[in-house]
């Protein structure tokens, strides 16, 4: 296993972790206040790896326009949809819609990025693993959509998972001179200041409790957004590393998350379902590691039929 598939692998599992954390974390505040602390503390702590501050504050400047569109799609935007869709569907359909953004990216850069054309070996795996993301889901709780409500709550998390698309392309195509580390503390800083000044327009401060559970989960979502994110960044801008490919990794997000419930929440345990999801996410990742060559040679027998 290489390099960019092992730190894609140490993001995920980080990244798995976070939902716990944000259903204990807004049982003491409200979601765009949460999100916004989080986000800045976040990147406050990827600032001290950033080097010399006149350095990091020049590059900054010379790409300030491409920090602040990046802030915007991956932190403000982003975020303010996932966490008002989440509000308002159930905790299966909102796991299936959030499973869904490798699709999403794949078809984003399908038609955005030349480079990014879909394959067999891609479309397969991502067959497989949007498969799985279903199994678990379904298997985890009731699916059901009942009003405009919950379409709205839908529609809200496929954008959200349009935003990271987006946000994820940036990186790889327009950010090269700009060190990957700097990039995302500053648009962490930002993106999550934008949400910390939406949160006093649009949230009741009354409702923000700061208790010990709080500052527990607010900095283990801080260091996990930190350390997962400025792991991406920096896989983004690798030679040879095409987005849609490294975003198939994210289907072992619901994969880890559910094995963390089972050793974490009480009367959690898998089942046959679970385990079928599972199992697909694994040929998802297994397909897309595959040797270039086997599927050269599937696509031309398939192309002489």
């Amino acid at each position: 296993m290489n390099y960019t598939s092992c730190m894609a692998i140490l993001a995920c599992l980080l990244w798995s972790s976070a939902f716990a954390g944000i259903k204990i974390g807004l049982l003491y505040t409200t979601p765009l206040h949460f999100a916004g602390v989080r986000f800045m503390l976040a990147g406050l702590l990827v600032l001290p790896f950033c080097g010399n501050i006149f350095s990091t504050l020049a590059q900054i400047r010379a790409h300030l326009g491409t920090v602040l569109i990046i802030a915007f799609f991956q932190t403000t935007f982003l975020y303010s949809l996932f966490y008002l869709g989440l509000d308002l569907l159930p905790g299966a359909v909102a796991a299936i819609v959030i499973g869904t953004q490798p699709l999403v990216v794949a078809g984003v850069a399908h038609f955005f990025a030349p480079a990014e054309r879909m394959t067999t070996k891609k479309a397969v795996s991502l067959l497989f693993g949007g498969a799985g993301v279903l199994a678990i889901a379904a298997n985890r709780g009731e699916i059901a959509i009942e009003g405009p409500l919950a379409l709205l709550g839908i529609g809200l998390l496929l954008l959200s998972n349009f935003s990271g698309a987006a946000s994820n392309l940036l990186v790889a195509r327009k950010t090269m001179d700009i060190n990957p580390l700097v990039l995302n503390s500053a648009q962490l800083i930002i993106g999550g200041g934008f949400l910390f000044l939406l949160s006093k327009i649009i949230e009741d401060r009354s409702l923000v409790n700061y208790e010990a559970p709080y500052f527990v989960s607010l900095a283990w979502l801080s260091f996990l957004s930190a350390a997962a994110l400025s792991i991406w960044f920096q896989l983004l801008k690798r030679d040879g590393v095409r987005v849609s490919d490294l975003n198939i990794w994210k289907f072992l997000i619901p994969l880890a998350g559910a094995c963390l419930s089972w050793l974490l929440v009480e009367g959690e345990s898998p089942t046959p379902g679970v385990l079928a999801g599972m199992c697909s996410i694994v040929v998802a990742l297994l397909v897309l590691n595959i040797n270039g060559r086997f599927w050269r040679t599937f696509k031309k027998k398939h192309d002489s039929h």
